[in-house]
């Protein structure tokens, strides 16, 4: 039993760790769209390790383990540089057989991982008597650890670096295991993974031409960035490869002429300089652009808000502090790390200026990114939040490339909801050809043609290329679509155009998420780019391939043990474990993305949800047998039901309180849906005895099922909606399992 607890513990901290680490790994390096269908295929091969062991009973030996455990960790070591080494290329993946046939390598190669641990898992399980609800403790706490343990790893040793350490515990747990001479191949991987570790950032990235010198480069549990050096007076942060801020050379000094003031594409000093002292907000601060243009125009108080902590650090003492004059250390800034959605609604009549270029990115944050990401910046809601926090003479400016025919709708409906009689008096919007971009223009007061012809310098002709009006339409240029939109509606122009204009909420946040089914056509998977920005839906589609193969193929080998001989899973038991799956992973996904608007930022969010989830699943396994199954259900899915129309009153009167406070509320809130919900899958394995691995087969294979199945809920309904499902799912299980005689 001692190694059945090492087995288990080992898997759980490594399958957790490499999870999270490769996500980082292939989110910035590939499109994290396709890094999702990767890691969402390879994470079935959980349960199919568990149907093997089914399948082949002669697995079934505890001498097994130790062999096992380190096939996990060299599979683990092995996987993603080889991965790499295919050299992919995802836009060409629906088009090229050769492209196809190198992401089935990959995803073979990275699901090997999986596999194995499934095998261990299932094999520690299996047998496991009574002992099921301790076994399955360990499973779920050492799950959480793991998720602390990677964090601390990525933030103190790089992403590439933990991404061999991730392997660590199940290679340790398998030198302990094995017989004498098995114990060879985990001593092997050990100097292989100190050997790799050194060359990790090399093995572990795409070939690419910089745009730049890399003068610095970092990657933490957040964000890999780098910073180029472009000319001596002009520098620029990416971000997971995708993402730039620049960087403006500074000496310090403001006592300059107006000659030598610095230039901005986007300028708001008519506005600064119009309200005179004035409290300046930059939503996603980056390189300090927005803080320098503010300071340079005379604001007296500005708020720098960005989410990635090493930039901020960079900007506050590190490589590129002098380089911009030290203005995080100018005593009008304040310097703030958390999500900026977060940190404004903190606040009321509070910011004159609220500053937005380009706060919503492609890079991929650790919660995910492009067609697959919720965004709460730019929901009807955030309008509302970001009105409210605005002072009685206060703008605020926001642009963005791709999304303004959407935030139009959302900013009037956020307009109404802040109880604005004429929302139309109180809103312009620009186009800026030059930059590709369009921008809208929010006052508090009712905007006069003064403000409007001047905010971001006269709107004259020989300005047209750079700045023109969109909304208020000038005479002439009415049938523009963004005037359309405002004056007739987006419903009455959505079958014109060929991307989703329904407004957004805090309930269904996904503005990336602009793709429509009407869109799809063969021809267009000849080049698939990585954002729906024109409409392909690449995220419902990337969902229905990991359904399809998931029901078409996985599901099927599921059924498998049906045709052989031996004791068999009734289909009571069978679809208990599929419902458990889907519901377990439905509410999981669902509360990581509901509470990264209440905690703010990804990673946190993340930590905070996962951590409180395994912990107190794990408490609610060891108690699972003392516990009714009516009470253990019941509990379940009245936790689910205060979740969808009760907690979200308790997190709104708790937003002024602080990040650590927010993750504490949010831990208290879903600690007790967590603990009834380590109690279905010992219950059920109690009752199947040495069937629990077929179970576990089935379980997880509906796990990743779930996972994705709910994010198309969640796009096409919200999350309460997904919810209820989730509870649905829960429902259909307690009827399964009210019957014992079917058992």
């Amino acid at each position: 039993m001692r190694n059945r607890y090492l087995g288990v513990i080992a898997v759980s901290v490594s399958i957790i760790s490499i999870e999270l680490a490769w996500t980082r790994i292939f989110s910035a390096e590939f499109w994290y769209s396709f890094a999702f269908l990767i890691l969402s295929l390879a994470v079935m091969g959980l349960g199919l390790g568990a149907l093997t062991l089914r399948l082949f009973p002669k697995l079934n030996n505890q001498n097994y383990m130790g062999p096992l455990l380190a096939l996990t960790g060299m599979t683990a070591v092995a996987g993603p540089p080889l991965v790499f080494l295919l050299d992919l290329n995802m836009g060409l993946l629906f088009n090229s057989p050769e492209m196809l046939f190198r992401f089935v390598v990959a995803m073979l190669l990275l699901n090997s991982t999986y596999f194995f641990g499934g095998i261990v898992l299932a094999l520690a399980f299996r047998g496991s008597g009574n002992k099921l609800p301790k076994l399955y403790m360990a499973d779920l706490i050492s799950a959480a650890c793991g998720i602390v343990l990677i964090i601390i790893a990525m933030n103190k040793f790089t992403t590439p670096v933990a991404t061999f350490l991730a392997a660590l515990p199940v290679v340790l747990a398998s030198l302990v295991i094995s017989k004498k001479a098995w114990k060879v191949l985990p001593l092997l991987l050990l100097m292989a993974m100190i050997v790799l570790g050194y060359s990790a950032s090399d093995l572990l990235k795409q070939d690419r031409e910089e745009r730049a010198p890399v003068i610095y480069e970092n990657w933490d549990a957040t964000a890999k960035v780098k910073v180029f050096d472009y000319s001596p007076d002009y520098r620029g942060f990416q971000i997971d490869n995708a993402a730039h801020s620049p960087l403006y050379g500074f000496d310090g000094n403001w006592d300059r002429p107006d000659s030598l003031r610095f230039e901005f594409g986007i300028d708001v000093s008519w506005l600064l300089e119009k309200q005179g002292n004035s409290c300046f907000l930059s939503l996603g601060a980056g390189g300090g652009t927005d803080v320098l243009q503010a300071l340079q125009a005379g604001a007296t108080e500005v708020h720098a808000v960005e989410v990635i902590p090493q930039i901020n650090a960079m900007m506050l003492e590190g490589e590129v502090c002098d380089f911009t004059g030290r203005i995080y250390h100018d005593p009008r800034v304040k310097v703030v790390t958390e999500d900026a959605r977060a940190y404004v609604r903190r606040f009321n009549n509070k910011f004159d200026i609220i500053y937005s270029l380009s706060s919503n990115t492609f890079a991929a944050l650790t919660s995910g990114s492009f067609a697959l990401a919720e965004n709460y910046l730019f929901t009807t809601e955030a309008y509302r939040d970001y009105w409210n926090s605005l002072s009685d003479r206060g703008f605020m400016m926001m642009e963005h490339q791709f999304y303004m025919v959407r935030l139009v709708t959302e900013l009037e409906e956020g307009l109404k909801m802040a109880g604005v009689e004429n929302p139309r008096d109180h809103y312009a919007i620009y186009n800026l050809p030059s930059m590709r971009r369009k921008m809208l223009l929010l006052s508090k007061a009712p905007l006069t043609n003064e403000i409007i012809q001047n905010a971001f310098g006269p709107l004259t002709p020989e300005r047209a290329e750079d700045i023109a009006l969109l909304f208020p339409a000038p005479e002439g240029s009415e049938e523009n679509l963004i005037n359309r939109i405002v004056d007739k509606g987006w419903q009455s122009q959505q079958d014109s155009v060929a991307v989703d204009l329904s407004p957004c909420n805090d309930n269904r946040p996904y503005v990336s998420q602009m793709g429509l089914w009407k869109n799809f056509s063969f021809d267009k998977l000849e080049k698939v780019l990585p954002y729906e920005v024109m409409g392909f839906p690449l995220a419902k589609m990337l969902i229905v391939i990991i359904l399809g193969l998931g029901v078409l193929i996985i599901v099927p080998l599921n059924l498998l043990p049906y045709v052989f001989k031996g004791e068999k899973l009734g289909a009571r038991p069978w679809l208990y474990f599929f419902f458990i799956g889907l519901g377990f992973m439905s509410v999981e996904v669902i509360l990581i993305q509901k509470y990264a608007l209440f905690i703010g930022g990804s990673l946190h969010s993340i930590t905070t949800v996962l951590l409180t989830l395994f912990l107190a699943s794990g408490i609610g396994s060891r108690f699972s047998d003392s516990v009714s199954d009516r009470t253990a259900f019941a509990g379940l899915i009245l936790c689910l039901v205060l979740e969808i129309f009760l907690f979200g009153f308790l997190r709104d009167a708790s937003v002024g309180l602080s990040q650590v406070p927010r993750m504490i509320v949010s831990a208290i809130l879903i600690a007790p849906l967590g603990f009834f919900m380590g109690m279905p899958f010992p219950k059920g394995g109690l009752r199947v005895g040495g069937l629990i691995d077929w179970g576990f087969a089935v379980n997880g294979v509906a796990s990743v099922i779930g996972a994705t199945l709910i994010l198309l809920v969640a796009f096409l309904h919200g999350f309460s909606a997904a919810l209820i499902l989730s509870a649905l799912f829960y429902g259909v299980s307690y009827l399964l399992m009210s019957d014992s005689k079917s058992w």
